[in-house]
């Protein structure tokens, strides 16, 4: 069935009888201790104390030393995301992605971006079914049927690559893929309309809009952000209608990364202070890029290679 058949079909369905599907919730397991990072790696401002020392008040237009360092490092993110999607099966822990994750890191030359960003304790997200975001990996074997967004930021070459993707893991219902496949198309409509002029704001109004028409909601709570040298900057980047200032410029850098619910936009934070959960269970899906605005369009900076 093509995606927009099964769209046709999903919507009409999901008014008529709404339904989650089948899935595990997942609650937080155990965590293994934080991983060390070897002397030699290049390494961002909060490694020692968790906190940032940037302070970048307005979006950074970059030049082409800039931008040849952030394509270098966002293909690097990209293609350890690449590698990681082809290792995950049932039975494997979302410990054993962050393991996988650190390694390919540290043999590439790169940190972990995540690693001790305001103390989180691992070098990847792994959000699993219900998990909005910031899972934190530990030790609960994947189950037949979950799906899985692994969120990889790698600091190389001084800056920081981010991107996303939403894996199926096993046999997973036909409600998970297509809550999978809407997330990615409502990442697609986000990117199409940045280009120079155009407004933040548009990015939002286009997600939420494809959204709506495949009869998701969208989870307001979690933004995009400009990138660079620093993990986290302006613009923000808002994946619902919004009123956020500004225009894009060729020389921006910013990822979005859109977060769609099969039930209501309302999350909680548990006690690990990172965990977000949807407070009425339902799965989420999340795709992320980094992208670039060039003198004509955009270029997607997150692609393997």
């Amino acid at each position: 069935m093509k995606f927009n058949q099964i769209i046709r079909h999903f919507f009409f369905s999901k008014k008529s009888k709404p339904n989650f599907g089948k899935y595990s919730i997942v609650h937080p397991g155990k965590v293994s201790p934080k991983k060390q990072v070897p002397d030699n790696i290049p390494k961002p401002s909060y490694f020692r104390t968790g906190e940032p020392s940037e302070n970048v008040m307005v979006s950074e237009i970059k030049q082409s030393g800039q931008i040849q360092s952030m394509r270098d490092s966002c293909r690097l993110a990209a293609n350890i995301l690449e590698t990681v999607g082809h290792s995950i099966k049932v039975g494997q822990t979302t410990d054993d992605i962050d393991t996988l994750v650190h390694k390919l890191c540290i043999q590439y030359g790169a940190y972990p971006s995540p690693l001790n960003y305001k103390n989180f304790p691992k070098s990847v997200c792994t959000s699993v079914n219900n998990v909005t975001c910031h899972g934190i990996p530990d030790d609960r074997p994947l189950e037949d049927g979950d799906i899985v967004n692994v969120d990889i930021t790698v600091f190389y070459k001084g800056y920081h690559g981010d991107c996303s993707k939403t894996f199926l893991v096993g046999n997973v219902d036909e409600e998970g893929k297509w809550l999978v496949e809407a997330t990615e198309v409502c990442l697609e409509e986000g990117i199409n309309v940045c280009r120079p002029g155009a407004y933040f704001r548009d990015i939002g109004y286009a997600i939420e809009q494809k959204a709506s028409e495949l009869s998701y909601t969208v989870v307001p709570a979690f933004l995009g952000h400009g990138i660079g040298s620093y993990f986290h900057g302006p613009p923000e980047i808002y994946h619902i209608r919004n009123v956020y200032p500004g225009k894009m410029l060729p020389g921006m850098t910013f990822t979005i990364e859109p977060i769609l619910t099969q039930g209501k936009e309302e999350i909680e934070i548990l006690e690990d202070n990172w965990t977000a959960v949807t407070v009425d269970g339902a799965r989420t899906a999340q795709f992320e890029h980094t992208v670039l605005i060039t003198n004509d369009g955009v270029e997607i900076l997150t692609l393997p290679h």
